[in-house]
């Protein structure tokens, strides 16, 4: 599993601008939802397209956190990468930004019913839990996803994301959360990334600047009912 520890300098700078580390000294389930973004066979399954090995490492810390915010009442949402709007929502990165060879699997793997699609094995989704499908990196820009608006309905306060990647949909989602006005909580070992690099790179920049990064342990420490 890739390890995260904050290094002093990015304590220190969090210390300046308040009195704790984590802005969250209490977790209020009722208020908060596990967003877990992207576990899907497409950039978890050995031999995918966006194959990142380190993502199976997290299924249990992931079930974890969903099991443990459900039983204190709070909400688990599951988003999924379609490929659905691909050329609609997203043409100039598919067209532009991608082979032609790369855009076409990519669009093949992700689509709605493909086996890439599928949340990948092991991940205990439940059918009272919420699956929302997102068009882009981050599920909370405009026109993305319907994530927001499920947030809102249930007036959920505080997010805690988890699922892969650590630096790009995970952050994406992460930045547009704190932009849109909800606390957020990254949990460092309920992430992955395609590198130990890019993982705590990522982690850093979310800890100074959109929400608190915390292990899965030290969020079930402050969740209350």
């Amino acid at each position: 599993m890739q390890t995260y520890a904050m290094p002093d300098w990015v304590r220190s700078r969090i210390l300046r601008r308040r009195a704790t580390v984590f802005a969250h000294q209490h977790i209020a389930a009722e208020k908060s939802a596990l967003v877990v973004i992207d576990m899907q066979n497409y950039f978890c399954a050995p031999g995918q397209p966006s194959e990142t090995p380190a993502a199976r490492e997290i299924v249990g810390n992931i079930n974890r956190m969903a099991s443990r915010l459900r039983q204190a009442g709070g909400t688990v949402i599951w988003v999924q990468t379609s490929s659905a709007r691909a050329h609609e929502r997203w043409a100039n990165h598919h067209r532009h930004d991608l082979s032609a060879e790369r855009a076409a699997r990519r669009i093949a793997g992700l689509a709605e019913g493909s086996e890439g699609y599928a949340l990948f094995r092991g991940l205990e989704a439940r059918a009272e839990d919420v699956y929302v499908k997102k068009a882009t990196y981050s599920a909370l820009i405009q026109d993305s996803s319907t994530l927001e608006a499920e947030l809102r309905s249930r007036e959920v306060e505080s997010v805690l994301i988890a699922g892969t990647t650590t630096n790009v949909c995970c952050e994406s989602t992460a930045r547009d959360a704190m932009l849109l006005d909800f606390r957020v909580i990254v949990l460092a070992d309920a992430t992955a990334a395609a590198t130990l690099e890019e993982h705590v790179a990522s982690l850093n920049n979310i800890a100074l600047y959109f929400g608190d990064v915390m292990t899965v342990e030290e969020a079930e420490k402050r969740l209350s009912s």
